[in-house]
């Protein structure tokens, strides 16, 4: 299994540091810095997501992405994900195919329609255009991804191109492309009949009720002629690590709260409680918060249900003091990933 980790570049007051808000400069500085030590332990991946609000510094993840290429020589950079309804088609692929050439072969696309919406009004898109969107983009993105001379009809939302090749070329090919979905059925299915690598965030909830799910992606494609062996799956959850579990718990939740409960107050839900942080944190929640075996467990026990070749951790949620998260990282690297490397071999190449 690939272990990895992924960040929104969240950029917000940290509760255990007084409040103390960093300047976006600072933030960043602080990202690659995490992302170069994730290489050095030899983390598998490291995704970034890209929003358009105050309270994250990643509007334009490919840029960061671009530099910490050149401060790591093996970690695979990605997007989580890029919002392809409201972006080019083809500027996406060329700032791609540029960062595969920047990393020697390392970049990945993760195409999803995204968890916030600000990006719509910014480049002035109708919010209930959202599935044509991402529908029209994504096939355009793939037909570029073929290679050669491109021929589009061009449709409601993307303009002809009258056969025209893209440059420049990446170092792989095909350079991977992976759906993010965060349950939506269609969004699923649409991975599968495209016969694209899956990724599932679960943030919440009772992550088992997403086996289906996984289910449901593996027959679709073999429904569609697919050989769904191929195919990988990835998870991703919230999480935090410490040595010891009720202190990664008591490091992560005021950030986290403040965080989800800002955001679920945007979208009408109550504020997070304790309790239901706690809740999260047990073996069957949706949250990886504890020590590194309490970590090593939970993936192992989702990995029989799942059955997938991926894990994406965040960290954090809301914004932790940079050393507790190097520390984490470390963790990860150097606990986790050898007992999940012993006991989970790899079987599929994330490359589709």
């Amino acid at each position: 299994m690939e272990l990895g980790l992924y960040s929104f570049a969240e950029n917000t007051p940290d509760p255990l540091n007084g409040g103390a808000l960093q300047s976006p400069a600072e933030r960043l500085r602080d990202l690659l810095e995490e992302i170069a030590l994730a290489d050095q332990l030899g983390l598998d991946f490291y995704g970034l997501g890209e929003h358009h609000r105050p309270d994250f510094v990643a509007s334009a993840p490919v840029t960061i992405l671009a530099a910490a290429a050149a401060r790591t020589k093996s970690i695979r950079l990605s997007t989580a994900v890029t919002v392809l309804s409201s972006e080019d088609p083809i500027r996406t692929w060329q700032q791609f195919a540029t960062l595969d050439l920047l990393s020697n072969g390392r970049a990945e696309i993760m195409a999803g329609r995204g968890s916030f919406i600000e990006s719509f009004p910014l480049f002035g898109l109708d919010l209930d255009d959202y599935d044509t969107l991402f529908e029209e983009k994504l096939e355009l993105l793939l037909a570029i991804r073929a290679g050669g001379k491109i021929t589009w009809p061009g449709g409601a939302h993307t303009r002809p191109i009258p056969g025209i090749a893209i440059y420049p070329a990446p170092v792989q090919q095909p350079l991977p492309l992976w759906i993010a979905v965060g349950g939506t059925p269609n969004s699923v299915a649409r991975a599968a009949y495209y016969g694209l690598p899956l990724m599932i965030a679960i943030i919440g909830g009772q992550p088992r009720q997403f086996a289906p799910l996984v289910d449901f992606y593996r027959e679709t494609a073999e429904k569609t002629g697919k050989d769904a062996k191929t195919l990988p799956v990835g998870i991703s959850s919230h999480g935090f690590i410490a040595a010891d579990s009720q202190d990664a718990r008591n490091l992560a939740f005021p950030a986290h709260s403040e965080s989800m409960s800002r955001i679920g107050k945007e979208r009408g839900w109550p504020p997070t409680t304790r309790a239901q942080f706690e809740s999260g944190a047990t073996p069957n929640g949706a949250y990886f918060m504890g020590s590194p075996q309490e970590i090593i467990d939970k993936i192992l026990m989702q990995q029989e249900w799942f059955r997938h070749d991926r894990f994406g951790l965040q960290l954090s949620v809301g914004t932790l003091p940079h050393d507790k998260v190097m520390q984490a990282i470390e963790l990860y690297g150097t606990v986790v990933k050898p007992a999940i490397d012993k006991a989970l071999p790899r079987a599929i190449s994330p490359i589709a």
